[in-house]
């Protein structure tokens, strides 16, 4: 994984100490809230409401296990012992006292991590596929532009003030695993006539106004890649609109002018500032590739491991929903569900965090990644160690059997937390999958998507979920929207709302109905429910949800 250079190290220092300065001003009140407000936000700390809030970068979802020590004593040290990881694939603090947010700060430069535009509208954290360098289906590992996009755009002098936030993203496989359609720019990576570049995706974003990105560049080169992005944040940045901020994401740019003049506009501004970069960046980039080299992998007997699948019931169970297939095959790539029935979805306590990097460490060449799905993932493990890893996670509370499954459930943090939230998300994710858990019906129902969001900021991605749950504030009452048939996959959709919302009481009930009506819909065992979806349209799930109407309506 990459490694700080000296001026990485000191650029994260000297941020640090410029914010301790400033945290010192607002305490004593030299700033006001107002002045400190833009200051806060460039070093990822936000006010939620009933505390300050500090978003911590994982850039593209890597980390190792010194680091993820460094989260767990940061958690138990100046929050409340646990932490909460992102869809972008950050963690987030969310009872840090201010002023010791910049000693927060302080500890996570030890272990080369940071805060710098977890916030703000600027280029946020690059995220990219959480099997990156493991998974067998990728042309290359993502993780090398990811960063170099990383270096390329912090503190970059014309981007710190830009409309809106922005957000990259990128996959090295045709099976998408980071959601680039969703992105402001997209990027994965393909190969033509031997030569390696990317399709490009631009104005894909959920919120208020979801949209999918369309593709701009079929092809680019691998040695434009800067350049070209460079130029479409530019003219984003020229056109974006700044008198409504609802309006002011990239996607709404493309939705105006049209992605055949946007394309002409980032072709011509390309072709000025294509020669300012000369070859600089790629050399930046095989020295970044470099540490990104898979690890000395073991040649190891897998006998204990088939034993163990043969004999143990509950080991099968995790094997077959939290093991995906390594690019070696006596390794596998492991998903540690932070999904525990009833639980925070994404929170992991203190103790498991250092749990995760004792695993990493003796068992995962010292690798963990976070996944935009809000679990950790151990990408390189021998199979021979999967039933010492199970055993181990069993006794953390971390060996949840359900990745892929209708309770690895996607919610942000809601009205628990968040002061733009106008619903609760955490309490309904917790209650669906507490009543999955007492049906016992997960495994039969198979792969499926429950994405649920406290506002229309979709920070739980729902409209990407194969049942996508958005929280409204309804004349002081909470009411959730269901949508069916999104996808955050290759096969990227927007899900399609049904109809009238659901009280808090009625929105569980509501989606047991919605499984209901897939079982008995479904041609066999292998249709999974956004085939079935696909398949039926939404005619059977609306009368399974709206039964009483439907049936009036026949009458």
């Amino acid at each position: 994984m990459y490694h700080y250079s000296d001026f990485d190290a000191a650029f994260v220092r000297e941020r640090v100490a410029q914010f301790r300065g400033q945290v010192e001003r607002r305490i004593d009140g030299s700033l006001t809230e107002d002045e400190f407000k833009p200051l806060r936000l460039m070093n990822g700390l936000y006010l939620q409401l009933h505390a300050y809030m500090l978003r911590v970068a994982i850039p593209y979802g890597t980390i190792n296990g010194r680091q993820m020590r460094q989260l767990a004593m940061i958690a138990k040290r100046w929050d409340k012992g646990y932490g909460h990881f992102t869809t972008r694939q950050n963690i987030q603090f969310n009872w840090p006292k201010l002023a010791d947010v910049p000693d927060m700060l302080d500890a996570l430069a030890d272990v080369e991590m940071h805060a710098i535009q977890t916030s703000g509208n600027t280029i946020r954290n690059v995220t990219a596929d959480h099997f990156a360098g493991a998974a067998g289906d990728e042309i290359a590992d993502p993780r090398p532009y990811a960063e170099l996009l990383r270096q390329w755009s912090t503190d970059h002098p014309e981007f710190q003030f830009l409309p809106r936030k922005f957000k990259v993203a990128v996959t090295g496989a045709e099976a998408d695993r980071a959601v680039i359609r969703a992105h402001d720019i997209g990027l994965q990576i393909v190969e033509r006539d031997g030569a390696r570049g990317f399709r490009v995706f631009v104005g894909g974003g959920l919120g208020r106004t979801p949209m999918i990105g369309k593709v701009l560049r079929d092809f680019l080169p691998e040695e434009d890649l800067l350049p070209y992005s460079e130029a479409i944040v530019s003219v984003w940045n020229l056109l974006g609109r700044r008198d409504n901020k609802y309006k002011a994401r990239i996607k709404i740019t493309v939705h105006e002018h049209g992605v055949e003049e946007i394309s002409r506009l980032v072709e011509e501004r390309f072709a000025q500032i294509r020669p300012n970069f000369s070859g600089v960046d790629q050399q930046m980039l095989a020295a970044i590739r470099k540490q990104f080299s898979l690890p000395d992998l073991d040649d190891r007997p897998m006998d204990g491991f088939t034993a163990a699948y043969d004999s143990d019931p509950v080991f099968r169970s995790w094997v077959d929903t939290n093991v995906t297939a390594h690019r070696r095959d006596d390794h596998a790539i492991v998903s540690i569900s932070l999904k525990a029935h009833g639980a925070t979805p994404g929170d992991a306590t203190s103790e498991q965090m250092e749990v995760m990097a004792a695993l990493a460490e003796g068992f995962g060449h010292d690798e963990l990644r976070i996944s935009h799905e809000q679990n950790v993932i151990l990408p390189h493990v021998a199979r021979a160690d999967l039933p010492t890893i199970h055993a181990t996670l069993r006794e953390a509370g971390l060996a949840t059997a359900n990745i892929g499954l209708a309770s690895d459930i996607i919610a942000c943090p809601g009205m628990d937390y968040c002061a733009l939230a106008t619903a609760r998300s955490i309490p309904v994710a917790q209650d669906i999958a507490t009543r999955l858990d007492a049906l016992k019906v997960e495994r039969d129902v198979g792969p499926l998507k429950i994405k649920i969001s406290g506002c229309i900021n979709a920070c739980g991605h729902h409209h990407v979920g194969h049942i996508g749950i958005l929280g409204l504030d309804r004349a002081g009452v909470e009411n959730y929207q269901i949508t069916l048939g999104g996808d955050g996959t290759e096969d990227a959709a927007i899900g399609t709302r049904t109809g009238p919302g659901f009280a808090y009481d009625q929105i569980v009930p509501a989606v047991e109905r919605l499984i209901d009506c897939y079982l008995d819909l479904r041609e066999d065992p292998s249709e999974t429910f956004i085939q079935a979806y696909r398949r039926v349209g939404m005619g059977p799930f609306k009368s399974a949800l709206y039964p009483k109407k439907e049936a009036a309506r026949a009458a």
